[in-house]
């Protein structure tokens, strides 16, 4: 249809498509192989270098390497953050340490290989996979400076594919040495990173991965990317030392000052008082006009799309008026009074999927559940055919009878869920850091008659 089409063209699906086709040898309609993508491009190499890949392995292997390191946070809400990211980490760690199927397997007839982890050592001389990501990254360069974003884009995903193919059952290379050498190797990177800005007089209140939360605090916002690059500068000079020094090995990580919040919250896990993970939001200052903002939320019920649109806007705009410092205690209030008065009624729609059959839910029946097996009721009564059996998504509403579809709502809507369970968590979770509650803000109201 026109708007498949309108869609397909926007994002330039179709050019993409063809980009990575060509660059991974796979069938257009195969395009997303990963597996068979590494092969086409590793196994010629291997050939070439008179070496014979071994056969895939079916067997079923798992736990072979952690995932990325997240550190613990520090909650609350901060001034002047920003984030220092480590370019495609896991694909320069693969340059710089040769983690690479035929250098781990020719390194014990070597001397002085590159030290791994979980016992894999590596050629210093004898690899592919970094010459191959050397090659891609020079293709990437030039596809970004001819502004060809959809072919950068392609390249991108492949050369971060690597590390993902070499812990798949379907890899013919899977070892657990090679992919814990890339990950394990990425948790010293990340902890010695923060080390070092630490050391600098900075606090890191975060870290996830790839990339590390600084905290600035109180400077002049025209000093902040000043600090931000000299920061990544300095850092990356010091791992260019220290691999060097260690190992003797040349260093591919680059850190890039990516962004600035000029406010940023990290919440605690919900009934503790520990910082959360993966879940965050600030104001982000725009890189060329440092006057303007956009919020930014991680993980937050903002971006859920199990949470009612009332609630996403609700905290969309709490959130920008506490980070601006502008009256807030009066939009929660009438807010919370607009909605017992049923102004909201079009945006407290809640919206989840049903992952397996209708008849699969047994033990457990949440409110979502509960309303497609009572829409389904009524379209048997109707003679209509079935929409939820099969699973798939379920609009509904949350009514003082429970859990109702939106299309056939037979009560009345219980507001005060909405009050308990949507506002409330979104608004606590911002108030305790202004020494304030939800609870507080309303009591005082009633306080008020």
């Amino acid at each position: 249809c026109r708007l498949v089409w309108d869609i397909f063209g926007k994002e330039a699906l179709i050019s993409f498509a063809l980009e990575r086709s060509l660059l991974t040898g796979l069938e257009l309609d195969r395009y997303g192989g990963s597996v068979a993508a590494f092969d086409f491009l590793y196994l010629p190499r291997l050939h070439r270098k008179g070496y014979v890949a071994p056969f895939v392995d079916q067997s079923t292997v798992s736990n072979v390497s952690p995932g990325g390191y997240v550190m613990g946070s520090i909650p609350g809400i901060h001034e002047n953050v920003i984030v220092l990211d480590f370019k495609s980490l896991y694909p320069s760690i693969i340059r710089t340490f040769h983690v690479d199927p035929l250098a781990l397997a020719v390194a014990a007839s070597q001397e002085n290989p590159i030290p791994g982890y979980d016992g894999g050592e590596f050629s210093r001389s004898e690899f592919i996979l970094p010459e191959l990501i050397s090659t891609l990254w020079t293709a990437r360069d030039k596809a970004k400076a001819g502004q060809n974003a959809v072919l950068s884009q392609a390249i991108k995903i492949i050369m971060n594919s690597f590390y993902g193919i070499l812990g798949t059952v379907g890899c013919r290379f899977l070892d657990s040495r090679l992919v814990s050498s890339i990950t394990k190797r990425g948790h010293e990177i990340l902890i010695e990173s923060k080390n070092f800005i630490e050391a600098e007089g900075y606090q890191v209140i975060y870290g996830d991965t790839d990339s590390v939360f600084v905290l600035l605090g109180s400077v002049p916002h025209d000093q902040v990317k000043v600090i931000g690059d000299d920061l990544t500068a300095r850092l990356n000079e010091w791992w260019t030392k220290r691999l060097r020094e260690k190992f003797d090995i040349d260093s591919h990580l680059e850190m890039e000052f990516e962004t600035h919040f000029s406010k940023f919250l990290m919440p605690t896990v919900r009934g503790s008082d520990a910082g959360s993970k993966k879940r965050y939001a600030g104001l982000v200052v725009d890189d060329n006009n440092p006057d303007t903002t956009h919020l930014l939320f991680k993980g937050l019920e903002s971006v859920r799309s199990d949470w009612s649109p009332l609630a996403r806007e609700f905290q969309k705009e709490l959130y920008k008026r506490i980070f601006l410092d502008q009256p807030y205690e009066e939009y929660i209030k009438q807010m919370v009074n607009d909605l017992s008065n049923g102004k909201y009624e079009s945006e407290l729609i809640l919206r989840k999927r049903l992952r397996r059959k209708l008849r699969d839910y047994v033990k457990n029946i949440p409110p979502h559940v509960q309303a497609a097996r009572k829409a389904e009721e009524i379209r048997r009564q109707r003679e209509l055919p079935s929409l939820y059996q099969a699973g798939g998504w379920i609009e509904y509403i949350m009514t003082i009878n429970g859990a109702e579809p939106r299309q056939y709502r037979e009560s009345a809507i219980d507001y005060q869920f909405y009050i308990d369970r949507q506002l409330t968590p979104i608004a606590d979770s911002i108030l305790v850091f202004k020494s304030s509650s939800m609870d507080k803000i309303l009591n005082n109201q009633i306080g008020l008659f």
